[in-house]
């Protein structure tokens, strides 16, 4: 994936990874479009940012997501890179009867979603020159959180998807993975200054060395996330996922 002269739509786009990516990839010479639910926090941002552009979409609603690719592509028909980084994370316990609509929200933003924004843009994609789409899946794809189980799970299968559409789009389109470890954003309360976990500008300033490398890796796994990358690789899942809950 070229670094330089792209323009990318990044999808959660007005906070933690998703903005911070979209900050430097329009600091390093890209066109940026954002795309988030909350159309005062997008205005807030390119405000910050000149030349960002930003589309007010609720990547819950395929409708939505349809009329946002649609508004996109005629505003920006340059559209060469899409970066699927928009979603959720809920806490829950599995272990016993619940209310399933933080599992349902869950299942919608974080796997339905990717798989209808790429749906509603492949086709323009494929006629573009240097054209990319980057998944944002997690660690957790590899290694369970406990206090997580669907919010893993659809990790899990963006990343089983990642790999079918890297294999589908061989020679036509980049296909790449983003697997941040834990990292301090707002994703869950409190995360933001918990300790231990990876500060979003060291995470962001690794992710762009992996990006500018030649050619681009298909999986974009900094150093830190590399423990449970490989956890199974290694034959250490069931040591790994006793380790990570004891936490």
């Amino acid at each position: 994936m070229q670094t330089s002269g792209n323009t990318i739509l990044i999808t959660g786009g007005t906070s933690g990874i998703g903005r911070a990516l979209a900050e430097r990839f329009q600091a390093g010479g890209n066109q940026v479009i954002i795309a988030g639910r909350r159309q005062a926090l997008i205005d807030e941002i390119i405000a910050a940012n000149p030349g960002m552009a930003g589309f007010a979409m609720n990547i819950d609603d395929p409708a939505d997501i349809a009329r946002a690719a649609q508004e996109i592509i005629a505003a920006y028909p340059a559209l060469n890179v899409l970066i699927n980084n928009a979603g959720i994370m809920r806490f829950e316990d599995a272990a016993s009867a619940r209310d399933l609509s933080d599992a349902e929200g869950m299942i919608t933003s974080n796997l339905l979603g990717p798989i209808r924004m790429t749906d509603a843009l492949i086709d323009h994609l494929k006629t573009r020159e240097n054209p990319a789409i980057v998944n944002v899946t997690s660690g957790l794809a590899f290694v369970p959180l406990l206090s997580t189980p669907t919010y893993n799970a659809t990790k899990a299968a963006l990343h089983s998807y990642t790999l079918a559409l890297r294999a589908l789009l061989a020679g036509r389109v980049e296909v790449i993975e983003l697997a941040p470890p834990a990292v301090q954003t707002d994703l869950t309360p409190g995360q933001a200054t918990r300790e231990g976990y990876l500060p979003l500008a060291d995470f962001i300033d690794e992710v762009m060395g992996l990006f500018a490398q030649t050619p681009t890796p298909a999986e974009i796994n900094v150093e830190r996330v590399q423990f449970l990358r490989r956890a199974e690789i290694e034959g250490r899942l069931d040591q790994t996922i006793a380790m990570i809950n004891a936490h």
